[in-house]
């Protein structure tokens, strides 16, 4: 019994922190930058602030710069896509955390993202950059939703021949709540 209790508290530790994604600032950009970062194991990001004028009144102010030019590991990013499909990849949000340089400590920011873009390379299918935007509780968003109908195929009114609505891929969400 406490064997297996010790496996499901590792585990639950696990998934708790899995989708946290921990980043740290690159000042320099280019694509010799970009390619020697992949080479050590690190991914290329940007995260782009949404304007908000209401930023005093409805929450958390976030910093002037439009965008934050970001390092992944690609571990953790592999992990992440491994646990997660594709396309609902780009409707979840994800806690950030921007660190002050690889291993350290200090917290420069925080918050939750969602994924607008995963760029992969065409002919060997490895990440090259990662686009994501601010999505803090009350910012508002246009999100495409994935939409999965299930049993379909026993489904009595659908073998009648009844109109099914299953070319409707994905519903648009306007507002983030978390």
């Amino acid at each position: 019994m406490s064997k297996w209790w010790r496996t499901a508290v590792v585990s639950l530790r696990k998934t708790r922190s899995y989708h946290t994604i921990q980043a740290i600032p690159r000042e320099i950009t280019g694509n010799r930058v970009s390619v020697k970062d992949r080479a050590q194991g690190r991914i290329p990001a940007v995260v782009f602030a949404q304007p908000n004028p209401n930023a005093a009144a409805d929450g958390p102010v976030r910093s002037v710069a439009r965008k934050h030019l970001l390092t992944t590991e690609r571990k953790q990013i592999q992990s992440i896509l491994n646990s997660i499909e594709l396309p609902y990849l780009c409707s979840t949000t994800f806690p950030l955390q921007i660190r002050a340089g690889s291993g350290s400590s200090t917290l420069l920011e925080s918050g939750n993202v969602l994924p607008i873009k995963v760029h992969r390379d065409p002919e060997t299918g490895k990440l090259l950059n990662l686009v994501f935007v601010w999505a803090d509780e009350g910012t508002k968003l246009k999100v495409d939703v994935p939409v999965v109908f299930k049993g379909e195929d026993v489904c009595p009114g659908i073998k009648k021949g009844v109109f099914s609505f299953s070319e409707c891929r994905y519903v648009i969400v306007m507002q983030i709540k978390t």
